[in-house]
């Protein structure tokens, strides 16, 4: 008998317990106007996590419950359901992390990842629960795997390398969309990237940046599907290695752009902002933008263009 089984098997297991799905919980359905509206509000003040969770909302992943439903047919599923009941206790408690872990290892990059940051999963759990409001969380499994893609979030920010500036977040979108696939990862990315374009004097290739994140995420495994305990053992490589993680060379070649400009990519869209970054013509609308071209049309010149300082067949390395 595997761990799993046994653990699943015993009496008052977490799976035999919690129920699948709970009685209340209503099928989640799209709403693309309301959604737009949530992402014009997310990037007014990219620190308004509130909206992009009214965002996803609007475009839920809809095959969400299949998925947790599979996961949760394995031995392996049934082990991390068990053991890792909800993740903040787990990465929220830097001491602990630091002194069952070894130097070097994953558990303390992150600790100081999110310190050097000033973050903490519980910090994105509270800005879950304002976003809730009154409406009561439905303990349930499909809640549960919802709550770690939420939960693993920063995680994925250090392990791709993929920073938390505007252009970052909807890179990370992208990104994370062949295990989570929301089309509201590809909206907040590509017609996040369209508004950086329209309204920011750069040369940085941001639209190409985000379908290198697109294409770069398709190999990754989803992390909400792992036992973070066993990745925060890894140290970053091995743990990048076993999630497959691929370079992200377009997005580090806008940040040294941005560099070279004077640019501060946290400030991008910003309400603080140096004025002198922005074009001189109106920031376009979201109906404006809605009659424009597709954002998600890519040449196929583009689409071949080798990552910055590639050649043509050779392996890309980490940026």
């Amino acid at each position: 008998m595997t761990q799993a089984a046994a653990i699943y098997g015993s009496t008052g297991s977490r799976l035999s317990t919690i129920p699948f799905s709970h009685p209340d919980r209503v099928p989640a359905q799209r709403n693309i106007r309301r959604a737009w509206h949530h992402f014009w509000e997310f990037k007014k003040d990219k620190e308004k996590t509130s909206e992009v969770f009214r965002f996803f909302e609007h475009l839920p992943w809809l095959d969400m419950p299949e998925r947790v439903r599979n996961f949760l047919s394995t031995d392996h599923g049934k082990y991390v359901f068990e053991t890792e009941p909800f993740l903040p206790d787990i990465l929220d408690d830097h001491e602990m992390l630091r002194r069952e872990y070894p130097a070097g290892s994953l558990a303390h990059e992150y600790c100081d990842y999110m310190e050097r940051e000033g973050l903490s999963a519980a910090g994105l759990v509270a800005e879950y629960d304002d976003f809730r409001g009154e409406r009561p969380r439905l303990d349930d499994q499909i809640e549960w795997y919802a709550d770690r893609l939420r939960d693993t979030h920063d995680l994925l920010h250090l392990l791709t390398t993929i920073g938390r500036d505007t252009l970052g977040e909807q890179a990370l979108g992208a990104f994370v969309f062949k295990q989570r696939p929301s089309h509201g990862h590809l909206i907040l990315g590509y017609a996040g990237a369209a508004v950086i374009k329209a309204n920011v004097k750069t040369k940085a290739p941001v639209m190409r940046a985000i379908h290198d994140c697109k294409q770069a995420g398709k190999a990754c495994e989803p992390i909400a599907e792992q036992s973070i305990r066993e990745l925060l053992a890894m140290t970053i490589d091995e743990a990048r290695a076993f999630l497959n993680i691929q370079p992200v060379a377009w997005y580090q070649k806008c940040q040294s752009i941005w560099a070279e400009e004077g640019i501060d990519p946290l400030k991008i869209l910003a309400n603080d902002a140096k004025a002198s970054i922005y074009r001189k013509d109106t920031v376009p609308s979201p109906d404006e933008l809605s009659r424009g071209p597709s954002v998600f049309a890519m040449d196929d010149k583009s689409a071949s263009e080798n990552a910055p300082g590639e050649d043509a067949g050779t392996p890309r390395e980490r940026a």
